[in-house]
């Protein structure tokens, strides 16, 4: 419990979201990167923590790869992603000398690592730390919750697609969750549907609801569903992605989640908005 006295760690924040997947692939780092821009977009200040050491993607979807981390006398200086400095950001992706390098690593070093990912940079104050863990469960799991845990309650929002094999590794990350005493925000089921870029229908061709029924059986709430569209895959190249419909765009409404029967997003998280 010192260490969330001391400056330059978490002290300052207010909420802690860890985004989980059952299996990689599902596009959990998406999710997280989406989340991190729209609770920007509502004025909140944002951390968004890349513990994924072996596939750290979000320095790319935000483009920001190749930025230098540099200290201070509080630590690590994360990388801002705007020039509002709102989104703070800090990634192995950051450390390695060459975007291609592999992170050989074992457990301890890892678990070290993430450790002082959560002490040793200045985050400052946070109204959301978003935390990007990789998928399924293992000892950075672990460790993000063990390091995490003094500086407040965790939530875990979970993602999954519609499919049946993903949905059956998102049960047993739900049982990890209640292991490990973290509270589960809800659920998201990603990719179900395309939404055409021309007339903005959204096609279930992935299939769909297999996120909803499985919230519904385990009593988890479901946040939402989001299609893929054309604008997803192209989302390193730019820093506020674009909604999921044009009338969305001239709103202003961020695009992270469809609220079940809703025809607008929602970013309210059951106390955590």
């Amino acid at each position: 419990m010192e260490a969330a006295a001391e400056p330059g760690n978490l002290a300052g924040v207010r909420h802690i979201i860890l985004v989980l997947s059952g299996k990689g692939g599902v596009g959990k780092s998406t999710i997280s990167t989406e989340l991190a821009l729209a609770l920007r977009h509502t004025g909140k200040k944002v951390g968004l923590l890349d513990v994924d050491l072996c596939g750290p993607s979000i320095p790319r979807m935000l483009r920001v790869q190749g930025r230098a981390v540099h200290q201070c006398d509080r630590g690590w200086l994360p990388v801002f992603v705007d020039q509002e400095q709102g989104i703070s950001l800090m990634s192995v992706g950051f450390l390695l000398e060459k975007p291609d390098e592999a992170v050989v690593w074992r457990g301890p070093k890892k678990n070290a690592l993430i450790k002082q990912f959560v002490s040793d940079v200045a985050w400052g104050p946070l109204d959301y730390l978003v935390v990007d863990t990789p998928p399924g469960t293992s000892d950075e799991h672990m460790a993000a919750v063990d390091a995490l845990r003094p500086y407040g309650p965790l939530g875990a929002l979970v993602v999954t697609t519609p499919q049946a094999v993903s949905v059956g590794d998102v049960r047993r990350e739900l049982t990890f969750c209640r292991k490990v005493g973290l509270r589960v925000i809800g659920l998201v089921e990603n990719m179900s549907g395309f939404v055409c870029p021309h007339c903005a229908e959204c096609t279930h061709v992935f299939s769909r609801g297999g996120g909803e029924e499985l919230a519904r059986h385990t009593g988890v709430p479901f946040l939402g569903e989001r299609a893929r569209a054309t604008w997803a895959s192209a989302l390193g190249g730019r820093t506020s992605p674009r909604p999921l419909h044009p009338k969305w765009e001239e709103e202003g409404v961020p695009p992270v989640l469809l609220g079940p029967g809703s025809s607008s997003p929602t970013t309210r998280f059951n106390g955590y908005g």
